[in-house]
């Protein structure tokens, strides 16, 4: 028989201010590394393990929602909980401190790029961090499959998608509709394979009460109302179209600028699955079509990418700075300032969606997550997106133990600093920030030893 948690008074989960939200949001968007996965098993450690804030049937409930959301599922993930406590302004700066700090990050490392080039330090800080990324994500892999994976059948769902993406290169929107389809038809039959009561328990035998708890009653803010989802899609549309309107009278529709803007738009609707799966659109067209920059430096950009806080796709800032630069839009003697717009452009219209699926949707999605037609496919969603983070793992893993393809040299001082990030994160409990910061100051001591 398990014996029932006692919490203590002083594990009481007392109430959270805006401003204390304030300083997490604003902390995480400097930690946020390891790209979704990691950044989603940085959350859950904070906000459900430590700081009980959610619980886990109601973290992974939204982040199911998330996961079917064209998007960064990190940072709507962040939005959503943001709004869950603290209204739409909560929601709002639990979104933009997701993307502001590494906006910034992008911004100077692009300048210091194009002006400086091959620089040792950086590229030995990046030496290192690259590995230890690889680390993080078969971590979060972990993670999140050891919280999700409770029974055979999910596992199996896991296992098949990682088949269809790796073996078979199914795309990831048809195995997302797989799985949905899956988990709503086997849960009229099995229900309880996706009740999630073995999950609850262990749930609260390990973490205690959360301030929003899985019994705890919608919130006013939270109910859904045809008046509110219409306000929202009023304003989320005008904070498109007014902005592009703007630049294509202004600049017209052929300009660079007005192009980014259009082509990010498109972009935004088309990441399904998070940055990999629409990187390979985003080269095509950055590179191959419009030339803002060369295969290279998206390469490069890439890497950056990797190697900053915040989304993965934040990449797009990279493009966006080097097509103002490279392209002198505002003349030689505005380069930077050229840059730091088209970064900034490009930003607005990857993001702005993002935030509107989740102040639109949301209210829906909180009314379900104790209805099994609902929570059956979302389920099912999230053991398939383990199956697909592992992929991602492996991805990771071959393009940094193997730079040059498996023709080439197997990088032995990369597979040492993984093996160590991953001691760390799976032995010692380490956080991502530390593995993060000793990665990068291992791989610059080696870089400037070479």
């Amino acid at each position: 028989m398990e014996q029932e948690l006692i919490t203590p008074p002083e594990a009481e989960v007392l109430p959270i201010s805006f401003w204390q939200a304030f300083l997490f949001w604003l902390k995480l968007g400097f930690i946020s590394f390891g790209g979704p996965a990691g950044q989603i098993a940085v959350m859950h450690q904070e906000l459900v393990e430590q700081k009980r804030w959610i619980s886990e049937k109601r973290f992974l409930h939204a982040l199911n929602y998330c996961m079917l959301l064209p998007g960064p599922e990190a940072q709507q993930l962040a939005t959503y909980i943001g709004w869950l406590m603290h209204r739409t302004t909560g929601g709002l700066v639990a979104g933009i401190l997701f993307v502001l700090p590494s906006l910034f990050i992008l911004i100077g490392l692009s300048w210091v790029y194009v002006k400086f080039g091959d620089v040792p330090i950086i590229a030995g800080i990046f030496y290192g961090i690259k590995p230890a990324v690889v680390a993080i994500v078969f971590h979060a892999t972990h993670r999140i499959g050891s919280r999700s994976l409770k029974n055979k059948f999910l596992w199996l769902i896991a296992a098949l998608s990682f088949i269809a993406i790796f073996f078979l290169n199914l795309p990831f929107p048809l195995i997302v509709l797989s799985a949905a389809i899956i988990g709503y038809l086997t849960s009229k039959k099995y229900p309880s394979l996706f009740s999630g009561g073995n999950a609850h328990q262990q749930s609260k035998k390990d973490y205690g009460p959360a301030l929003i708890d899985d019994d705890t009653p919608t919130p006013a803010h939270a109910i859904f109302s045809w008046k509110r989802l219409g306000r929202i899609i009023l304003i989320g549309g005008l904070l498109w179209f007014l902005p592009i309107l703007s630049l294509s009278l202004t600049l017209g529709w052929d300009h660079a600028y007005t192009q980014m803007a259009w082509f990010f738009t498109k972009a935004a609707l088309l990441t399904f699955g998070g940055a990999y799966a629409v990187l390979p659109y985003v080269y095509q067209g950055a590179v191959n079509y419009y030339g803002w920059l060369s295969p290279t430096q998206m390469i490069d950009g890439l890497a950056l990418g990797e190697s900053t806080p915040g989304p993965l796709i934040m990449v797009v800032a990279f493009v966006g700075f080097l097509g103002g630069y490279n392209h002198a839009l505002l003349g030689s003697e505005h380069l930077f300032l050229a840059g730091a717009i088209g970064a900034t452009i490009v930003t607005w219209f990857t993001f702005l969606f993002s935030f509107i699926f989740i102040l639109a949707g949301a209210p829906i999605i909180e009314s379900t997550h104790n209805q099994i037609k609902f929570t059956a496919p979302l389920t099912a969603i999230t053991a398939a997106v383990v199956g697909v983070i592992l992929n991602l793992a492996l991805f990771f893993a071959y393009h940094v133990l193997w730079p040059k393809g498996f023709n080439g040299q197997f990088d032995y001082i990369a597979a040492v600093i993984t093996l160590l990030a991953c001691v760390a994160l799976f032995k010692f409990n380490q956080s991502v920030l530390r593995v993060i910061g000793a990665a990068a100051v291992l791989g610059l001591v080696i870089q400037l030893s070479l």
